[in-house]
């Protein structure tokens, strides 16, 4: 019987752990997880914060029982991997070492960045990515008179938690080093837009400016500026979770992520990496980076855990793509927003559409409230880095048709070949 280990249990270790399932029925399958709840989504922290959502919806994939039950997993909770030991494949534990495992998934995930600010700790700063958070988040309103809030981080998080603190109305004001929303994401034209948006609404920013201290009476920032706060958030962004593969004797490479090939295989013979926690393959830049998509993750899983227990699997990559509801608008971004090209905008009827073409090919698009085309726009950018045909299907151009874009607009995205 061969006997496998999955580090991690959020959602690339569950499609890892259901992988090795379907491709080895009688395998072990032993799960370690520092939590003792299910699988959780960190993409609905907000909305349970906000009471949007019961928790049980939070997780996903269902009870923990359930979930180990139907997989025939040995699920060991509440337990901290301390290390990686590559040439064994053994896992170090807080109080003991789990022998050799004939293959070892590491799925970590991540964790939210905390920078050293002076302040910190405080009872009014809270993070927002893990359930716990956003319990303790959610408690905290209740329990207090706020009328006052910082968000710490544009980011697609932060606006958020900022839209949270809205709808409790909260004064709120979003800072950031960046000088505008989504800076990775957006281009500028469509980024001063939504801002502009959003303080119609009544949210207030601070651009190019970085938090000095947590004071009693808020949050100082860089231009010496005091904004007042009874809640603080700090949205700053997250970082892979590699420290058990740390030490020298994991045999595992790690940049700011865990490095992987197509088939998840890290640099220790045995030991794959998938989710939050490792650097996949960038389509477009042709390095390795993390991408943290839900979807990506539940890829990245199924083909660790399948070539893991002797399958075969291949994830070829994918690209940068961001999407995110908040205030009543939709943003999707994808591809990479710092390649200069041909710029092609097409506005009518609320909707907002910016291609960049570079050498004929789509590098980046920014959608605004018509979300429901970046499926087909996402294909066509696959196809063409991938080298597959870089014009649209029949189907695909009636879709497009169909939803408002007209023919020559749409002739022209497909390329300078296509025109």
């Amino acid at each position: 019987m061969k006997n496998y280990a999955v580090v991690g249990f959020g959602c690339a270790g569950y499609h890892a752990a259901e992988a090795i399932r379907r491709q080895d029925a009688g395998a072990q399958i032993h799960v370690f997880e520092t939590l003792c709840e299910p699988p959780f989504n960190p993409m609905l922290s907000t909305y349970y914060a906000s009471g949007k959502i019961p928790r049980e919806q939070s997780f996903v994939f269902g009870p923990l029982e359930q979930i180990s039950r139907d997989l025939s997993l040995a699920l060991h909770t509440g337990v901290t991997v301390e290390a990686v030991r590559g040439r064994e494949r053994a896992l170090l534990l807080s109080n003991s070492e789990q022998p050799s495992f004939d293959g070892i998934v590491i799925a970590t995930g991540a964790r939210a960045f905390v920078p050293p600010i002076p302040g910190l700790p405080d009872r009014r700063v809270f993070l927002m990515r893990t359930l716990q958070d956003a319990e303790d988040l959610r408690a905290y309103l209740d329990a207090n008179p706020i009328k006052t809030g910082v968000v710490v981080g544009a980011s697609m998080v932060g606006i958020k938690v900022a839209q949270l603190l809205y709808e409790r109305a909260v004064a709120t004001t979003v800072v950031d080093t960046a000088p505008r929303l989504f800076p990775l994401a957006a281009m500028e034209p469509l980024s001063r837009r939504m801002e502009a948006r959003l303080r119609e609404m009544g949210l207030d920013f601070r651009w190019n400016a970085g938090v000095e201290a947590i004071e009693p009476e808020g949050v100082r920032i860089a231009t010496g500026e005091l904004l007042p706060a009874d809640v603080i958030c700090l949205c700053i962004g997250t970082r892979a979770n590699t420290g058990i593969v740390s030490a020298p004797d994991s045999g595992v490479a790690v940049n700011r992520g865990i490095v992987v090939d197509t088939r998840m295989r890290t640099s220790a013979e045995g030991i794959y990496a998938a989710g939050d926690c490792c650097e996949g393959n960038n389509l477009q830049s042709g390095q390795t980076q993390i991408i943290g998509l839900w979807a990506n993750a539940g890829c990245q899983g199924r083909t660790a855990g399948t070539v893991c227990a002797g399958g075969h699997a291949d994830y070829a990559g994918n690209i940068i793509h961001n999407i995110t509801h908040f205030m009543g608008m939709e943003f999707v971004g994808l591809g990479d927003n710092r390649i200069q090209g041909k710029h092609l905008v097409y506005e009518k009827d609320g909707m907002y559409l910016e291609v960049v073409l570079a050498d004929g090919k789509i590098c980046c698009a920014n959608l605004l409230d018509c979300g429901n085309i970046s499926g087909v726009l996402k294909s066509l950018m696959l196809r063409q880095l991938t080298g597959e045909s870089p014009a649209l299907t029949p189907m695909q151009r009636a879709y497009l048709r169909g939803r408002g874009l007209p023919e020559s607009y749409i002739s022209q995205i497909e390329g300078e070949d296509h025109e």
